[in-house]
């Protein structure tokens, strides 16, 4: 029986793991939740972990007086413990945002297959990690939609053409940049295709989620940015595609369920029953060309993914804090980009950082960002 530590029981990601986990009868030996305590409460009751994981110390200290058995840790250093759980085979990353590298280093070195949702962990470490888990023989296995179906499709590297990345656009996919200026929160939570977390949500809507994605896939695949295009594809039906150098081209397509790559990367090579089925006569598939003027933070993600360095943490720390700002109603929408890009612009590189350059440099930028709005 596998036996499943998870990061970010409680968030969406967490949520669809833990169906695919009681359908398939694996066991959860530990989990990290937030702020969320009922449902952790409902978790803990369920699966009877060995260890528990929650953000506040508050938190902890009062689950500690309900479940005396169980081991109830908490904070930054309480996802570490998670990670590293002895008992576990398999570590499962669904956490959001930069805070997922360090659990993931911790799961690579403690030599865990990671299954992997947390697009920050490669995009601000991309060549720590991929090293790391070379040296400790330790396999990534994508999450994402997308990864997931290039993971799966993608039979030789030496015949490869290119990769193409769907997007949905996000919720605001048929609007211009002048009808951006009024949009609210509430209107760029409305994500017409997935249901998601708010973040990715918003990432999806300013393009940036591609393009975290777009870098994650330079490292997952070991493939060229020059060998990666993005097109826009509204029905989110087909997830990604791989073309040959011959004109073939292998689609990845299901429907929107995020319970499917999930179920893959649990249960590979064998494939698990999940009712979700298309309806073939019905599909009417429709590709647009990416316009990278009015999706900008994408276009920037390229440039900076290609410059590596310290680029892409500062990327995400700035892109991190704009999403919080916007959310916290304190930014217009095109504010995100605005402070993303102008970051970017005025930071000096410095190549082949150590993680805790990478770890500072994220602090100091969310931080700054923070502060000055």
């Amino acid at each position: 029986m596998r036996k499943i530590a998870l990061l970010g029981a409680t968030g969406s990601i967490g949520t669809q793991t833990l169906q695919v986990m009681r359908a398939e009868g694996f066991q959860l030996v530990a989990f990290s939740a937030g702020y969320n305590i009922a449902l952790t409460k409902e978790i803990i009751d369920e699966f009877k972990p060995k260890l528990v994981s929650v953000a506040s110390k508050d938190d902890a200290s009062a689950l500690r007086q309900i479940y005396k058995d169980i081991k109830i840790v908490s904070g930054n250093d309480g996802l570490i413990e998670v990670s590293k759980e002895p008992t576990a085979d398999t570590l499962v990353n669904a956490l959001v945002g930069s805070r997922g590298l360090l659990p993931t280093v911790a799961g690579i070195r403690n030599r865990k297959k990671i299954l992997l949702a947390n697009k920050e962990t490669l995009v601000i470490a991309g060549e720590i990690v991929k090293k790391l888990a070379s040296e400790f023989g330790v396999d990534i296995i994508p999450i994402d939609s997308e990864h997931s179906a290039i993971y799966q499709t993608l039979e030789s590297k030496s015949d490869l053409r290119r990769i193409v990345i769907t997007a949905s656009g996000g919720s605001f996919r048929d609007l211009s940049r002048l009808d951006l200026e009024n949009v609210t929160k509430e209107d760029a939570l409305r994500h017409p295709n997935w249901s998601m977390g708010e973040k990715i949500t918003i990432d999806s809507a300013t393009m940036m989620n591609k393009g975290l994605e777009v870098i994650e896939a330079h490292y997952l695949f070991d493939i060229p940015y020059e060998m990666i295009d993005t097109v826009l594809h509204k029905e989110s039906i087909v997830h990604s595609l791989v073309e040959y150098q011959d004109g073939s081209m292998l689609a990845h397509i299901g429907v929107s369920d995020m319970k499917i790559p999930i179920a893959y990367a649990l249960t590979h090579p064998r494939r698990m029953k999940l009712g979700s089925y298309l309806s073939l006569d019905k599909l009417d598939l429709s590709f647009k060309k990416m316009d990278y003027d009015r999706y900008p933070l994408l276009k920037l993600a390229y440039d900076v993914g290609k410059k590596k360095g310290l680029l892409p943490t500062v990327m995400n720390a700035a892109n991190e804090a704009a999403v919080k700002l916007f959310l916290d109603d304190k930014i217009s929408f095109l504010d995100i980009e605005k402070i993303v890009i102008n970051t970017v612009e005025n930071f000096d590189n410095i190549q082949n950082p150590t993680i805790e350059e990478i770890i500072s440099i994220d602090k100091l930028v969310y931080n700054s960002i923070i502060k000055d709005n």
